[in-house]
């Protein structure tokens, strides 16, 4: 009850932030609001807004990582991006910089031009949302 309940109002976030971002962009009225079902049948990844049309600038996903595992080292380049975590708890080392810890209720925020690596160093799966938007110059 409790997953279902944060999950509920993760989809809440992500359609507010598309509100937000889309009213504050050039292609106003090309997106729509609209709720996202949150359900990736079992995968490791479900990607949940693939930017423009959908969206004005915003990109999202939901990730199942198994204990150990990482992502891979890569970069946020002209993206900032927000990590919301779910369930589990991991790092997310900043290549030539610190390692944020993190677990589940928290939310991690990378800047632009950023490189990094998420690991799962728990002994569950990380269950994580990410979000990233085109930072403005």
């Amino acid at each position: 009850m409790k997953k279902r309940i944060m999950l509920l109002i993760l989809v809440n976030l992500i359609v507010l932030a598309s509100i937000i971002f889309c009213q504050s962009s050039d292609l106003v009225g090309q997106q729509i609001p609209k709720v996202i079902k949150l359900d990736s049948a079992g995968k490791d990844y479900l990607r949940v807004l693939a930017g423009p049309p959908e969206s004005s600038t915003m990109r999202s996903g939901l990730v199942l990582l198994a204990p150990k595992k990482s992502v891979g080292k890569h970069s946020t380049e002209k993206y900032e991006e927000l990590v919301i975590i779910i369930e589990g708890k991991g790092e997310m080392a900043i290549i030539g910089g610190s390692t944020l810890l993190f677990a589940k209720g928290e939310v991690v925020y990378c800047p632009p031009n950023t490189e990094h690596n998420v690991t799962n160093t728990g002994e569950e799966n990380l269950i994580y949302l990410y979000v990233v938007a085109e930072a403005k110059n």
